[in-house]
């Protein structure tokens, strides 16, 4: 009996004879198309950096950094991703389905030799997001041994050889990597759609949030107790905060997380605190010292009880942002703060 072939079968012969026999074989027009988007080169914390291809073994540090892949649909392109289990919820965003798609490598903190396991092209960190020269692990070290990097912009240092991080506004550091991504992997058409998604959903939050003098004084509490933890002008949560209708109330600290006195707290009198949740420590032991420390009695917020909580990955760098833009700038209408 005679089988018929295909002429699609008959080409494929011809090519694995062709190219048996040394000659070369004319690339596709899909395979023409992907080779020419590279190399693509993209300034990433004030360096530029080459991609000769799109990486298939990338591994990411912390849930930000993570759902910042997933929302862009590169799971096939990460190895795995680092995080301890203390940064909340992770079933309720849009990209759930990546973390049952991508390997969770470890919930310490990541190191050389777990990028090295997991055979990673790029390591996709920032500085104190992984990132450490104390740990001995920075962009350096992995290139030492033929691994790339990429920094989280929220994260990129402001000074040479000091540690304030940022360099730029906190929700233009996260289109500024969603572009660079998008770039990077090829899928700019993703990476703008994502970007206007979320200019829109910050467009529309804003449009119905306090305005002028409504606008209530709000502080970020991260943690500590002898000294808060809290962030500054280019992390995350000053344009969550200010984009929601808030005064933040240290928009003059320079870096994205650092330490400050509490005297500088009570000094300011916020109106409204916004808990960090996550860690060992829950929102509710944190809202629990917040009322119980004494120096804080008078403060506006504790002592009327204005204490909002959102989780750690809606309060850095991530694509959950505009979505705590949203959420925030509804209960700061809620409270109503009044004015005399």
């Amino acid at each position: 009996m005679r089988i018929p072939v295909r002429p699609a079968a008959l080409a494929s012969l011809a090519a694995l004879v062709l190219t048996g026999c040394g000659a070369e074989v004319e690339p596709t027009t899909d395979t023409k198309a992907a080779n020419s988007h590279y190399p693509v080169t993209v300034e990433n914390c004030g360096e530029k950096k080459t991609y000769a291809k799109a990486p298939q073994r990338v591994v990411t540090n912390d849930v930000g950094i993570t759902e910042i892949m997933f929302a862009l649909g590169l799971e096939k392109n990460m190895a795995g991703f680092v995080m301890p289990d203390d940064k909340g919820d992770l079933d309720s965003v849009p990209w759930k389905g990546g973390y049952s798609k991508v390997k969770w490598l470890s919930k310490k903190q990541i190191n050389k030799e777990m990028a090295l396991d997991a055979r990673a092209d790029l390591v996709f960190a920032g500085w104190n997001y992984g990132f450490n020269e104390g740990e001995g692990f920075t962009p350096a070290d992995l290139k030492k041994v033929g691994i790339d990097s990429y920094l989280l912009s929220e994260s990129c240092r402001n000074g040479r050889g000091g540690t304030a991080r940022g360099v730029m506004p906190p929700l233009d550091a996260l289109y500024a990597d969603l572009r660079n991504l998008g770039r990077i992997f090829d899928v700019e058409d993703r990476a703008e759609a994502l970007v206007a998604k979320f200019r829109k959903q910050v467009a529309d939050a804003q449009a119905g949030a306090l305005k002028g003098a409504d606008r209530p004084r709000v502080f970020l509490y991260d943690g500590g107790q002898d000294k808060p933890f809290t962030s500054g002008l280019y992390a995350a949560p000053h344009d969550i905060i200010t984009r929601a209708g808030g005064d933040h109330v240290m928009k003059d600290l320079k870096d994205s997380w650092a330490t400050v006195g509490w005297e500088t707290v009570v000094e300011r009198d916020p109106e409204v605190i916004v808990i960090n949740n996550y860690g060992d420590t829950t929102a509710e032991q944190k809202r629990k010292f917040l009322k119980s420390y004494p120096p804080l009695a008078n403060v506006s917020a504790v002592k009327n009880d204005r204490i909002v909580v959102l989780d750690y990955a809606e309060l850095v760098e991530s694509p959950r942002n505009p979505g705590a833009i949203a959420s925030l700038a509804a209960d700061l209408k809620k409270f109503g703060v009044p004015r005399t």
